[in-house]
């Protein structure tokens, strides 16, 4: 009898688990046991922006029920194709901010670096979708350009990896790009932001941990948590490791229509979030790229949900109400909690 070995074989364990993602609407619509009415309009918008979904994150939706509000995080729907006035491919105007191939600088102080265009999940919200990675690509495949950037600018002390996520390459990778980052003497500090713990929670191996724990910055890890279901099985142990490496664990979510546009949602999210040693930081009202229109909500209504949640908790669990205004020098907070703020 002949063996034939998966084309996986060689990979780690969350490497396989990022691989057999989910691509197809119709596999989805049977793992979670929908009706197949929408499969098709489904993949109209797939074709513009992938579906792409981990098997751990699909294992925390609600089976049978559309309005999960991780499926509708995920799922391709045919509002993404509707033409809306205010909506564009570029919203924040990112290619007005590069600096060199991966590097953004749109603050002073601080830059961002695209290491990958790769994520494990499509959310569907992204305000990078439509962002041009092939373009962002430095001729050399890896950093070199960006890091001789950053080396020539004295006032940057912060970088931001970012991407895509970050935590989609391999630790060999990461190490590589930290060990160049070692040569730039005025970087003080090293921000992540990553989702990949929530929707990949295999990604936090001993391997990562032990990357964080070498490195010479104070690092603060972003993480990208939208609502409490998010927020059991593995991805409780892989959040406790990241917080043991001593990486300060900070979470941003963007407000979304259906999902979370809700003061009781969120307020378990903060203390849930509070239990496992991460701090609310950023609500982030929806970045206006196209297909994305059916997700906003309204600034009013985020105001009025920060002052809820501010009644409610305390002041350090109520995260900024934030948007990004493109050319400006920082987020804009519209509302932080500031009026009603209990010790």
């Amino acid at each position: 009898m002949i063996t034939v070995t998966p084309l996986t074989s060689h990979l780690s364990s969350w490497q396989k688990d990022f691989a057999e993602a989910i691509t197809d609407p119709a596999e989805l619509a049977n793992m979670l046991g929908l009706t197949a009415d929408w499969v098709k309009e489904a993949r109209a918008a797939s074709a513009i922006f992938p579906l792409r979904v981990p098997r751990s994150y699909i294992a925390r939706m609600r089976s049978g029920d559309m309005n999960d509000p991780l499926l509708r995080q995920v799922l391709p729907v045919g509002a993404e194709l509707a033409e809306i006035a205010g909506y564009s491919a570029d919203p924040l105007n990112e290619s007005a901010a590069l600096v060199a191939p991966r590097l953004l600088q749109k603050y002073r102080n601080r830059a961002l670096l695209v290491t990958t265009g790769a994520c494990a999940v499509h959310c569907r919200y992204c305000f990078r979708r439509t962002f041009d990675y092939e373009s962002a690509q430095s001729d050399l495949g890896r950093w070199q350009e960006a890091i001789a950037a950053l080396a020539a600018d004295s006032e940057i002390s912060e970088l931001i990896l970012s991407g895509g996520d970050p935590l989609s390459l391999s630790n060999t990778r990461l190490k590589s790009l930290t060990n160049s980052l070692k040569t730039v003497p005025h970087l003080k500090m090293l921000r992540i932001h990553t989702r990949q713990p929530i929707v990949l929670p295999s990604r936090v191996d001993s391997g990562l941990i032990a990357w964080l724990d070498s490195l010479p910055w104070r690092v603060t890890v972003v993480l990208h948590v939208n609502h409490p279901q998010e927020l059991q099985g593995d991805v409780l142990k892989a959040i406790e490791e990241l917080r043991q490496s001593g990486a300060l664990l900070l979470n941003q979510s963007v407000l979304l229509a259906g999902i979370n546009d809700n003061p009781t949602v969120l307020a378990e999210l903060a203390r849930l979030l509070h239990q496992l040693g991460v701090l609310p930081y950023y609500l982030h009202l929806l970045d206006p790229v196209k297909g994305t229109s059916h997700f906003a909500v309204s600034a009013s209504r985020g105001i009025e949900i920060i002052d809820a949640l501010a009644r409610d908790l305390p002041g350090f669990l109520v995260p900024r109400l934030a948007q990004e205004i493109p050319g400006e020098d920082a987020k804009l907070v519209v509302a932080a909690g500031l009026n009603r703020l209990p010790i």
